[in-house]
C-alpha cells in the first residue's frame, strides 16, 4: 500500500507541474477556476503523498525559495510586456499548485515538532 501511495505522490507531482506549465503557456486558460481548483487539488495530493518526513525541510526551503523568487521574476519580466506574459502565468501556476503542498509539509512539520517534546 505504501509503495501504491509513493507512486501516486511521485505521479501527482509530475502531472501538476506539466498541468501548470503546460496551462500556463495557454493565455486562455490563466486564473480560471478550474486550472485554479486543478492545480490547488493535485498540490494537495502531493503534499498528503509525496513528501516523507525526511525530505520535509528541503521541500519547504525550496517551496520558500520558488514562492519569493518566482514572483520577483515574474515582476521583472512584466516590463516586457506580452513577450514573456506566458513566462509570468506558468510561474503563478507552479505557484498555485506547490502552495498547498507546502502548507501540509508545513503542518507535518509542525506536529512532528509538538509531538517530540
Amino acid at each position: 500500500m505504501a509503495i501504491m501511495a509513493e507512486k501516486v505522490g511521485a505521479w501527482s507531482f509530475i502531472i501538476g507541474a506539466l498541468i501548470a506549465v503546460i496551462l500556463g503557456a495557454i493565455a486562455s486558460t490563466a486564473g480560471t477556476k478550474w486550472v485554479i481548483g486543478l492545480l490547488l487539488a493535485i498540490g494537495v495530493v502531493v503534499g498528503l503523498l509525496n513528501i516523507s518526513d525526511k525530505e520535509i525541510v528541503p521541500f519547504l526551503v525550496a517551496c520558500v525559495a520558488f514562492l519569493v523568487a518566482a514572483p520577483a521574476l515574474g515582476s521583472a519580466v512584466a516590463g516586457f510586456g506580452a513577450t514573456f506574459a506566458w513566462l509570468t502565468r506558468i510561474l503563478v501556476h507552479l505557484g498555485v499548485f506547490v502552495v498547498p503542498a507546502a502548507i501540509i509539509a508545513s503542518v507535518k512539520a509542525i506536529l512532528a515538532l509538538a509531538s517530540s517534546r
